[in-house]
């Protein structure tokens, strides 16, 4: 019977594919509201004619998302900000348990990209900007929700939350809280980002801090009197070494300065300096203890001011948050004949972050399996959509029912 799934998806693939292709064609960069409030039309036209529900569409800071609400517990008209009353919780609808699916339409490419990436499905990979990150997670989404309802027990699609943001490659600016809000109390979260390497599911990210040290100095004449200056350039060469060496390689700390800029004209002492700071760390106590040290930086040169700005922007998503869905999943994959699956810990961070931070489980990478997010070849392997799709229809309906772990 659970192979009969995969076969249900494969014979839906064309449908897959069709809708992977209008989502990919419909250029969505995150900076541009206009382009993301007509990606978000496009999403929602798929989404409701696959789930037969309207999604409400919510617009904070300029910048769309979309929020499905299936089932008990669902009423529209709720807000934006979730919570138990609209939803929110597995209390609602007499001890239901509800599941958060969650996506974004948002991509880092400019408008003009699909001129030199075009969509194509040849030998077997489809290809265009953003389909692996992650228009096909969506796509995957809207026919495992759809399949769910249509062919399981009354009332087996109820308790799901389906979010789409369109702010992730931002880092969520303003749909942070209603991530959060609408995880809150949730049985799991599945997040549809795209795999790791070779389909691996993505069990740990890592969490992220993001500062802006600035340095001032003094100008002064670079060939007249440079003594009578302060180098904010030099300072800030020793903030960077200083900051670097905040790393801990061994429990997986990275603090890594990345943007930098000092000075004015080629011949004047900079007076003014300032560089980013990228950290990523795998456990809340390493993320305290380096914001502790970035603000307590202090000057190397006489005369020099040092601040920095900033901190944790996303909570670490550890191993304890997913290994239970992830055993799941694993036992689910094996009665589809897709498994064995693979885990995987990654630096780079996603919205599943925030949900593991407010205590939901969370497994994430559950989306497309192919490569090269955010670069020239990327591509999804058509192949893994099937049994994808299928894992995730499993997956839902297994959560959903309670059933055994």
């Amino acid at each position: 019977m659970e192979h009969e799934q995969v076969g249900r998806f494969q014979a839906s693939l064309p449908a897959i594919v069709g809708d992977i292709e209008r989502l990919v064609r419909t250029e969505s960069p995150s900076a541009d509201l206009a382009a993301v409030a007509r990606s978000a039309e496009v999403v929602a036209a798929i989404g409701t004619a696959r789930l037969g529900v309207e999604p409400d569409l919510i617009v904070l800071d300029g910048r769309t998302h979309l929020r499905w609400r299936l089932g008990t517990g669902a009423g529209p008209g709720d807000g934006a900000g979730g919570g138990a009353g609209a939803g929110g919780g597995t209390g609602s609808g007499g001890g239901l348990r509800r599941v958060l699916v969650l996506g974004h339409h948002d991509t880092v490419w400019p408008l003009g990209s699909l001129a030199t990436h075009p969509f194509e499905v040849r030998d077997g990979v489809l290809r265009g900007p953003g389909c692996f990150d992650m228009k096909a997670g969506l796509a995957m989404a809207f026919h495992a929700l759809a399949a769910t309802a249509a062919t399981a027990a009354r009332g087996a699609a109820n308790g799901v939350t389906l979010l789409v943001t369109g702010d992730e490659e931002l880092g969520s600016p303003s749909s942070r809280q209603l991530i959060e809000a609408e995880a809150t109390g949730c049985a799991a979260a599945l997040v549809l980002e795209a795999s790791a390497e070779g389909g691996a599911l993505k069990t740990e990210r890592k969490g992220v801090s993001r500062y802006d040290v600035r340095v001032r100095g003094r100008a002064a004449h670079a060939g007249l009197e440079p003594e009578r200056g302060v180098n904010a350039g030099l300072e800030a060469a020793h903030q960077m070494l200083a900051v670097a060496g905040l790393a801990d390689p061994d429990v997986g700390t990275t603090v890594t300065p990345t943007l930098l800029a000092a000075g004015t004209t080629v011949n004047t002492v900079p007076a003014e300096g300032h560089f980013a700071v990228d950290v990523r760390v795998r456990d809340a106590a390493e993320q305290s203890r380096v914001d502790a040290d970035m603000r307590a930086l202090k000057p190397v040169l006489d005369g020099a001011e040092v601040e920095a700005t900033g901190g944790p922007n996303r909570p670490p998503l550890q191993h304890a948050a997913s290994e239970e869905l992830y055993v799941r999943a694993q036992s689910l994959a094996e009665r589809l004949g897709i498994g064995p699956l693979k885990a995987a810990s990654v630096g780079g961070a996603s919205d599943g972050n925030f949900t593991a931070g407010v205590g939901t489980p969370t497994l994430d990478g559950l989306g497309a399996v192919g490569g090269g997010a955010h670069a020239d070849h990327e591509h999804v392997l058509i192949a893994e959509l099937p049994r994808r799709t299928a894992l995730l229809a499993a997956l839902l309906g297994d959560l959903l029912s309670g059933g055994a772990r």
